[in-house]
This record gives structure tokens, C-alpha cells and sequence, in this order.
């Protein structure tokens, strides 16, 4: 289906996910599942502007193009059953494996896999939360850290059967103030690698560009100024920073 068809073809709703704190549906447009938010079901929040999830959620998929990586499924803005909302393409992930996991202590995996925190579980028995090592995961890391993701839940990382990962949910990004929650803290004070490096520098020009052009559409002029600095500053650290301040490392629940 071309890219036209998909923003102006019908969209017929065919099922609700009611696990989602906004209203969330699965849809389909001809043959292509889709997940629709659209923007009227959006719920109030203290630190984010009314009604700019779904705005947040193109953006991101945006400078997921401009990394070159492929994070973010294909994501737009289109009218729909219940208004404009942010449409995205349905991801069938593989159900029997988690590129994020909680694990009893005692047999958490010492090779392959990042330690991120110990805790109790409700039984007080030690768990540990662990995410794969790989570049996916990495490239999904240094995402986050630009775009300020707020929401980067375990269950927000979907695991594909031909190794691939995406991240969805990202109507929590580019909050002007520090914001980052996220489980993938594994590489903390590693150094970024030349392509993670590259891919940084390519949004950094981007945003003098088409980036920056097509940003100015769905965030403001404070929240882009906020995100080239952010892009700066990993820069020229060039490397995975520790948590700081005093908004919480991770979101809650975990997953």
C-alpha cells in the first residue's frame, strides 16, 4: 500500500487495547494492521501539554529515520474514526522470547545480558532486571537519550522474530526538562561506538534540514532547542551517561 493510501484510505477499527493508559486501538487500513491513538483520547498529564502525544510519537518516528536505524515503526498523523490521531504499523513481535526480562537473582544470565537493578519481589525473594547486550538494544539506548524518553517500560520493547527490535509508545519524548526513564541502563560510561556516533551527528545536521522543518510542525520551538542540546551533549561526551537528578532512573511499573 503506498504512503498516500495509508493516510487517506479508510480506517476501520476492528479491536481496543485496554491496556494502554490512552485510548488505544487496533485497526486496519485495506490489508495493513495498524495501531491508532487518536488525539481526543488522549489522558491529561501535569508535565506534558494537552493534546501532543501523538505529535511526540511522529517526531520520534522522525528522528528514528534520521539515525538510520529503524527503531520506531512507521508512524503518522491521519483523521480517523475519533479524529486525527497518530496511526502506526502493527508489529507482530515474537511472543516466546523478551529483549527485557525480570529474573529470579540467583539465575540471572552472566553473558549476553545487562544487569540494571536488584529488588524484592512481593514474596521477597532478589529479582534482577536484565536486557540483552546487543546493538539493537544500543542503538534503541542512545534513541532514548536524545528524544528524553520518559516511558521506556520493558513491554515497550518488542522482540522480532529475525532478531530485530523496535521501541514503540513514545508519546512521552521531548520534554524540554530532563525526563529520561528507561530500563535500558546497561551501558552506563560506555563509550559510544562510530555508528552510534554518526547517527547522532546525522540528526544533528537533520535538524538544520527536513528534520528540523518537519519538527517545527509537531513541537515547539523550546522543546527542538531542548533536543539539539541534548544531541550536543552526548556529542561530546560520547558516552552512555548515569541517571541524574531527581526524576526516577526508571519508569514505573517496570513493565
Amino acid at each position: 500500500m503506498s504512503t498516500t493510501d495509508l493516510v487517506t484510505a479508510e480506517l476501520t477499527l476492528t479491536g481496543r487495547i485496554r491496556t494502554a493508559s490512552n485510548a488505544t486501538f487496533l485497526g486496519s487500513i485495506g490489508e495493513v494492521t495498524v495501531v491508532y491513538k487518536p488525539i481526543a483520547g488522549e489522558s491529561p498529564l501535569w508535565d506534558f501539554p494537552d493534546g501532543t502525544l501523538a505529535h511526540r510519537e511522529v517526531a520520534a518516528y522522525l528522528v528514528s529515520e534520521t539515525l538510520g536505524w529503524d527503531v520506531v515503526p512507521h508512524t503518522w498523523l491521519r483523521d480517523g474514526p475519533l479524529g486525527e490521531g497518530m496511526v502506526q504499523l502493527w508489529q507482530e513481535q515474537d511472543r516466546n522470547h523478551s529483549a527485557v526480562d525480570l529474573v529470579a537473582t540467583d539465575d540471572a544470565p552472566t553473558t549476553g545480558w545487562k544487569h540494571v537493578l536488584e529488588g524484592q519481589d512481593q514474596d521477597g525473594r532478589m529479582v534482577t532486571l536484565i536486557h540483552e547486550d546487543s546493538q539493537a538494544l544500543r542503538r534503541m539506548a542512545v534513541f532514548d537519550l536524545i528524544v528524553n524518553n520518559a516511558d521506556r517500560k520493558g513491554d515497550h520493547v518488542l522482540a522480532m522474530t529475525d532478531g530485530h527490535r523496535y521501541g514503540v509508545d513514545h508519546g512521552l519524548t521531548f520534554h524540554q526538562d530532563h525526563k529520561l526513564r528507561t530500563v535500558l541502563w546497561g551501558w552506563v560510561g560506555d563509550g559510544l561506538t562510530g555508528d552510534e556516533l554518526d547517527g547522532v551527528d546525522r540528526v544533528s545536521e537533520g535538524l538544520h534540514g527536513d528534520l528540523g522543518r518537519h519538527l517545527a510542525d509537531l513541537l515547539s520551538a523550546e522543546e527542538i532547542a531542548a533536543f539539539a542540546a541534548r544531541c550536543a551533549s552526548l556529542r561530546s561526551s560520547s558516552q552512555f551517561p548515569a541517571p541524574n537528578g531527581e526524576m526516577p532512573a526508571v519508569p514505573w511499573p517496570l513493565f
